[in-house]
């Protein structure tokens, strides 16, 4: 048990430092590629509701692959041949080499992936919204902006917020695939700790509890959030 503090410990002797740094990476990472996936989401979700045929068409289309690709292999293709395309445009213009970091690559893979999900979640819940209430909206005169911002977006939150939630924890855990491209997030680091110190055990099952207590956190916010959407009618 001693062994196992002065392991997790803090400064030269422990891996705490390092594990926490993983900690606030994952969070990083989570926090930057939500508010992308969410606006893009809705946006294509809007898309998908389109009367312009090629609009709907594209939209669909992008669900499909991003939805059907393995996400590892998404990442894969955005790293590796993303870049591999702006190193030949670079190269081509004569401008100084592009290249994505890792955590960009990751911010982008996520988000791609997000989003085709976010999209059919915003889908369903404009579809539970009657559209008398669209009708309503124009029979008072409001234009259809005001209409989305003052009846249907404060609706479509509610009824669209534990399918997010549930995409919100999937990303949690989706960003220890970005291990693979050398990023220190929690899994990474811990890899790194159990094959120096050979204590697989102890810092997988740190890594295992980290990601427990991130979604348990994530898990009480959203509950916060849903009893707000729902204050008007507890309070009814």
């Amino acid at each position: 048990m001693q062994e196992a503090l002065v392991l997790l410990g803090f400064g030269e002797t422990g891996w705490g430092d390092e594990i926490a740094a993983g900690v606030l990476l994952t969070v990083s990472l989570s926090l930057v590629t939500l508010p992308i996936g969410l606006v893009a989401g809705f946006l294509l979700s809007l898309a998908k509701q389109s009367e312009d045929r090629l609009l709907n068409l594209s939209a669909n289309i992008y669900t499909t692959i991003f939805r059907g690709l393995p996400e590892l292999l998404t990442l894969f293709l955005v790293y590796f041949g993303l870049n591999s395309a702006l190193r030949s445009l670079s190269g081509a213009s004569g401008l100084p080499e592009i290249a994505l970091s890792s955590f960009q690559a990751g911010v982008i893979t996520l988000s791609l992936i997000f989003t085709a999900f976010a999209s059919e979640v915003f889908l369903s819940a404009f579809r539970a919204i009657p559209n008398g209430q669209r009708e309503g909206g124009a029979a008072l005169g409001l234009r259809k902006s005001r209409v989305m911002l003052l009846i249907i977006l404060p609706q479509l939150i509610k009824i669209a917020l534990p399918g997010l939630g549930n995409l919100w924890q999937n990303l949690i855990k989706d960003t220890a695939l970005v291990s693979v491209i050398g990023l220190t997030e929690i899994l990474r680091q811990t890899q790194i700790a159990a094959r120096v110190t050979r204590e697989p055990f102890l810092f997988f099952g740190v890594a295992c509890a980290l990601y427990l207590i991130l979604t348990l956190i994530s898990s009480f916010a959203l509950g916060r959030i849903g009893r707000w959407t729902k204050r008007g009618e507890m309070a009814s």
